[in-house]
This record gives C-alpha cells, structure tokens and sequence, in this order.
C-alpha cells in the first residue's frame, strides 16, 4: 500500500470514528443567593458576632465578589464595613473561607 492510499485510508477511518463535537453554550446558568437570603445570612452572622462580645460589619457578596448585603453594628468602628466586603470579596475570588486562606499562609510561612 502507497503512502498515499495509507494517509486517505487512516483520514477516512478517523472521520468514521470522531463524534462530532459540540460549540459550547453561548448561555451560562448559575445560582445567585436572592437579597431576602442574603439579608438572613448577614443578620445571622451579625447576631453571631454579637453574642461573641463582638462590634463588627459583616458583609456578603455574590459568587463573583459584588457585594450583595452589609450590617454593621451600631458600635463598631467606621472601618469595619469596608473591611468585611474586602474580606468576602477575597473569599469569593479564592473560593475559600478566610479562615483557610489564613491557615494556608501560616503553613507556607512555616514551610520557609
């Protein structure tokens, strides 16, 4: 068999073969928390914060880092919103806990 014969054969056979192949969706879906959720999930977290003798905002924000909700409590200091968005803009954009990220750097510090 000539070389040529060989390369249409194995072209033809690999065409049999190969399932057509999709374009992606031109339309993603997700999951979004709506503001009622939201609203419930940052009073929790203040009331949790409070009952830990606590003056602090809390804030939380979509899967993309845009903030959705802040409480801050009627105490705490003027930085303290902006320090919570911050806080849950970084564990969206890790898609961690702070508390993880916060571990993580401690252990790669150790690791040095």
């Amino acid at each position: 068999m000539d070389t040529k014969r060989f390369v249409h054969l194995a072209t033809s056979l690999a065409l049999l073969i190969s399932t057509p192949c999709h374009a992606q969706e031109s339309l993603v879906t997700y999951k979004s928390l709506s503001p009622a959720i939201a609203l419930e999930l940052a009073q929790a977290a203040l009331l949790d914060c409070q009952k830990r003798g606590y003056q602090a905002a809390v804030a939380v924000v979509d899967r993309f880092g845009v903030v959705q909700v802040i409480l801050r409590d009627r105490y705490a200091g003027p930085h303290t919103p902006a320090t919570a968005s911050g806080k849950a803009w970084t564990a969206a954009t890790f898609r961690s806990s702070t508390s993880n990220l916060f571990m993580d750097a401690i252990q790669s510090k150790l690791d040095f």
